[in-house]
């Protein structure tokens, strides 16, 4: 851990400060989201349907923009813009939700927040790459991850805490979500440098977006794999919804919650600097059975203490596989294509969890849940079958 620790310091100042940024992020959208169904039923009065309709939208217009921010930040050769503007939009929007008096005002703020998601994921997955060595890709992505789900942790305790010790109210929560917001653009304005002399460049007279028949082998038969383990992988709103029906308390859901988050928090620093050590591929292999397992546990297990262990150990997954990904998908894609590859990676993961969810949701109401949970392990085996098919790339692939 001592080894890990100094690889950790030794990274560039760059990552440490996204890694700071998305954390003081995820706080400020983990003070909302979490509160965001009661909110919109209970002050604003809508439906189920309506809920459904937001976050549907807001995905997919995240998914959009990703692949064009991804394309745009290649062509100029620049980072730091799209990831400025991407996160000043979202700390302006997001709280603005603590004056809506509508549920369409909530749908036009949050997919207003999810443009400002789209267009900052990209080019700051992007930028990690170009400031590491490729040796140290995979703990420069477990560090950024590790301090992601941080916030995934602080945001609801927070929020948890004005709720309970002052009488501000739910919409007062949503404004003084604000604040991190501010902090993020500040630390990001003053902090970020990107390398000036290296800015991968789209080569004159090349196409903004080059075929999918075009790119890379490897990078194509790993996206594929990818995209077919998300058609199995649906929303973790089925999990908590196992894990409830197994026996959960209610009141302690947002405790498992947090407590998941924990899990992935550490699992992802683990799990990135394994995997400059053993490989990106060994280690998304094992990610992806620890997944099978844990469905197929899901499938099987019915006691509270079971599906508890089963949803905390759910969180490896995430350590081995978020990390490794990332720093694989940047080994694999050209230097002036990178953005456009981590936008393609985004936008299809991101548009597979809709028919994934659906999918699994049929497969639940039809055949029950065992059906639904088999049929996600099942799918994650064929994935990582293709996974072996992609020839690794360089000395730490």
């Amino acid at each position: 851990m001592a080894g890990w620790l100094t690889r950790t310091r030794a990274l560039p100042v760059t990552v440490l400060i996204l890694g700071a940024a998305s954390l003081l992020t995820d706080i400020s959208g983990d003070m909302i989201y979490p509160l965001l169904p009661s909110f919109l039923s209970d002050s604003l009065g809508a439906s189920a349907w309506a809920l459904g309709l937001i976050e549907g939208a807001a995905e997919a217009t995240a998914a959009g923009f990703k692949i064009a921010s991804g394309i745009w930040t290649d062509r100029v050769g620049e980072r730091k813009p799209l990831l400025l503007f991407g996160y000043s939009l979202s700390g302006v929007i997001r709280p603005m939700m603590g004056l809506a008096h509508s549920w369409p005002v909530v749908l036009a703020l949050r997919m207003s927040d999810r443009v400002g998601k789209g267009l900052r994921g990209s080019p700051r997955d992007a930028l990690i790459a170009d400031v590491t060595a490729p040796e140290q890709r995979g703990a420069a992505y477990g560090v950024h991850q590790a301090m992601d789900h941080a916030g995934a942790v602080a945001g609801p305790l927070i929020a948890s805490a004005l709720l309970g010790w002052t009488t501000i109210g739910v919409r007062g929560v949503f404004l003084l979500a604000a604040i991190p917001g501010v902090l993020v653009v500040v630390l990001l304005w003053r902090g970020v440098r990107e390398p000036e002399t290296h800015k991968p460049r789209r080569p004159a007279g090349e196409p903004l977006f080059l075929p999918y028949s075009q790119w890379p082998v490897p990078l194509r038969r790993m996206l594929l794999a990818v995209v077919l383990f998300a058609l199995g992988n649906s929303a973790d709103a089925f999990l908590l919804l196992r894990v409830h029906d197994a026996g959960v308390p209610l009141a302690w859901t947002a405790v498992l919650w947090a407590a998941h988050h924990v899990v992935k928090m550490l699992a992802n620093y683990v799990g990135g600097n394994l995997s400059d050590r053993v490989g990106r591929r060994p280690m998304m292999l094992c990610g992806w059975a620890v997944y099978a397992a844990v469905y197929l546990g899901f499938a099987l297990v019915h006691s509270v203490q079971g599906t508890v262990a089963l949803f905390l150990a759910y969180g490896l997954y995430y350590g081995m596989c978020e990390p490794s990904e990332k720093a694989w998908i940047a080994d694999l894609a050209p230097p002036e294509r990178r953005g456009a590859a981590f936008g393609v990676w985004q936008a299809a993961v991101g548009l597979g969890a809709l028919p994934a969810s659906l999918l699994f949701g049929a497969l639940w109401t039809l055949a029950g849940p065992a059906a639904a949970f088999t049929t996600g392990a099942a799918l994650a085996a064929v994935a990582a079958i293709l996974l072996l098919r992609v020839p690794p790339a360089g000395a730490a692939a």
